[in-house]
């Protein structure tokens, strides 16, 4: 049984729902169908900046119409998606970060006193005449390609590596969350690419923040059993690519320590940017409940289809002799 779409999610149909919920839209709107306190965990991997579209349309004019307004700061999200801009595109990595950092506030409001929020995110190199795709990286997949329209200067400068994973880790503690961990996850199989000027990019950070406590130290759920052998801050996987055609999936091997250290038995966890479902179907697998939203119905359509599909092989099994 699901609930999707347009059924909103109160308190009381967070203790009577089905284990899993798939809703499409965009998560900032989404966010207010969650009660306070309602969530465990929030695990989840947000659009890099400057680097696809996911097939959605944008507004490369939307810095013209920001600048028109005469305001010299960064506009609130609600401005920016309202004048057509996509989470991800801004003209500038510090829309970007603002616009993330203020999304998990609002997120944060439905999270429970001892929850978790994982984040996984990864850099981008900064080119006047850089790329957008629709799926892919720059110069690693084939198809329409738009200009990145971001004027240079101060850090933004040819070749230069923004950092932006450790812009958003900073711009979140200074919003009040703590920082526990900047797991790094370590990818063996990352592809070649053209540049003969330096070191290829093979990894990305899982960032782990937690709520600050009003008595002292912060207290949160954690068990360190449930991470992985060793428990370092290093961990190799491979990456994956979607059979559904995503390219910013998640290895299950990454996301299910993630899920069981952070989240009790029958915990709810939920995946903003849920793309084709894989956390999700990672906190089902491992007795947990799930809530997933996308802004994609083809995305989002995905993730239903491989969630029905493990409630009907779950049917299929043969019950446990008590």
């Amino acid at each position: 049984m699901t609930v999707t779409h347009s059924v909103g999610l109160t308190n009381r149909e967070i203790s009577t729902a089905p284990r899993w919920v798939v809703k499409t839209g965009d998560a900032w709107d989404l966010s207010a169908s969650l009660g306070p306190g309602t969530v465990n965990t929030i695990v989840t991997s947000p659009p890099y900046w400057g680097l696809r579209s996911y097939g959605h349309h944008h507004n490369a004019r939307v810095l013209d119409e920001w600048k028109a307004e005469g305001d010299p700061g960064a506009p609130s999200y609600e401005w920016y998606r309202d004048h057509g801009g996509v989470l991800g595109l801004e003209p500038y990595p510090e829309w970007f970060v603002s616009n993330l950092v203020d999304l998990f506030s609002r997120l944060g409001q439905s999270l429970t006193s001892d929850g978790s929020i994982w984040v996984n995110l990864g850099d981008t190199y900064f080119g006047r005449w850089s790329s957008i795709r629709e799926d892919g990286r720059q110069g690693l997949s084939s198809g329409e390609r738009k200009r990145r329209v971001t004027p240079s200067g101060g850090v933004l400068h040819d070749k230069q590596l923004l950092m932006l994973p450790a812009r958003f880790a900073i711009a979140m503690q200074e919003q009040g969350w703590i920082l526990r961990n900047d797991l790094i996850w370590s990818k063996p199989n990352t592809p070649p690419r053209p540049e003969r000027d330096r070191l290829r990019a093979s990894h990305e950070h899982f960032f782990h923040f937690v709520k600050r406590s009003p008595h002292g130290r912060p207290a949160y759920f954690y068990d360190l059993d449930e991470a992985e052998p060793g428990a370092r801050d290093v961990v190799t996987v491979p990456n994956e690519r979607s059979e559904a055609g995503h390219s910013a999936t998640f290895p299950v091997a990454l996301v299910r320590p993630r899920i069981t250290s952070s989240t009790p038995l029958d915990g709810l966890v939920l995946d903003p940017f849920c793309g084709t479902g894989t956390t999700l179907v990672s906190a089902i697998n491992e007795g947990r409940r799930a809530v997933g939203f996308e802004l994609s119905s083809t995305y989002a359509d995905v993730a239903e289809t491989r969630l029905r599909a493990l409630d009907s092989l779950r049917e299929k099994q043969p019950a446990t002799a008590s």
